[in-house]
């Protein structure tokens, strides 16, 4: 008997996602009255999201169910504005509820099995980058390469043997929920897992079809209890730019605020960066770390 491969997509559903956004809204969030009285279930019902979108309710359950096989951009974006969705929720629903374009990107995915390599210019920019932490984060959240400044802040990802990394180091999702010490690294770690899981779940709206992808979803679904609990709300968010606080061994705390520089040409890997405003003590406390870095090489 042939077994076929796991998938992401067998991992993340359109009626997944339309179900857990349904669940998260009241009449009052979307101005309607609600005349039907005691309500068994958290959330809209499915007849007032069809009304707010203006589809049928036959058609809206039949989405639910996955059985629209093509439904138009349009009705896409009209249940988007019905869910209250953001840009990241809206550009998700499209890939999940368009199967024609997921066929279309079913090689893109097996191509991304192959090794990914760091592109040439990202690691002369990372070389660069003395006195700035970064790393580039490719397919799945994997760290394919790390600077010295990064490797001071951040550790090495498990660069010394975690399955499933890139070649220059582990993976970001499954060392902040499989490693001790990124709990304590990260001051608010329930914040820094839950931008994880919603980041996974753009990830795998994009690569239906990548099996490393999927048994990286396996893996921290059995592993990790809060990973399994927040995967199942289905949260969706890119990795663009923010602050993060750090409970440093040598340093102490520190806030940074970080960017994630994508290249034009290539969605796949991105340049992300860590930097603190000169004169506050936060950069102090970066300068620090860095020279402390320097001396133990």
């Amino acid at each position: 008997m042939t077994v076929n491969p796991p998938t992401a997509a067998a991992a993340t559903s359109l009626g997944d996602f339309l179900r857990t956004r349904r669940s998260r809204l009241t009449p009052e969030d979307v101005a309607l009255h609600d005349y039907g009285g005691r309500r068994r279930v958290a959330g809209l019902r499915r007849e007032e999201i069809a009304r707010l979108a203006g589809v049928s309710v036959e058609y809206y359950t039949r989405m639910e169910q996955g059985r629209v096989p093509n439904p138009s951009e349009g009705i896409l974006d009209a249940l988007a504005r019905a869910l209250r969705l953001t840009g990241d929720g809206t550009r998700h629903l499209h890939q999940l509820a368009r199967p024609a374009r997921r066929e279309a990107g079913a090689a893109a995915d097996r191509e991304g099995g192959e090794t990914q390599r760091v592109r040439p210019i990202l690691r002369l920019l990372l070389d660069e980058l003395r006195d700035v932490p970064a790393m580039v984060m490719g397919r799945r959240m994997d760290v394919l390469a790390l600077n010295a400044a990064g490797r001071a802040l951040l550790g090495d990802f498990g660069a010394s043997g975690g399955p499933g990394g890139g070649p220059g180091g582990g993976n970001i999702a499954r060392t902040t929920f499989l490693d001790p010490a990124a709990r304590e690294l990260y001051a608010d770690w329930t914040g820094c897992a839950r931008e994880n899981v919603a980041y996974l779940h753009l990830e795998a709206g994009r690569r239906p079809q990548d099996p490393e992808l999927a048994r990286l979803i396996g893996e921290l679904s059995m592993r990790s209890e809060e990973f399994r609990r927040w995967w199942a709300e289905h949260p969706v968010q890119d990795k663009t730019s923010g602050r993060k606080r750090f409970r440093h061994p040598v340093v102490g705390e520190l806030e940074l605020s970080y960017e994630t520089l994508r290249a034009a040409d290539d969605a796949d890997q991105a340049l992300i960066t860590y930097t603190a405003e000169p004169g506050t003590p936060d950069h102090d406390a970066l300068r620090v770390l860095l020279a402390w870095s320097a001396s133990s090489d």
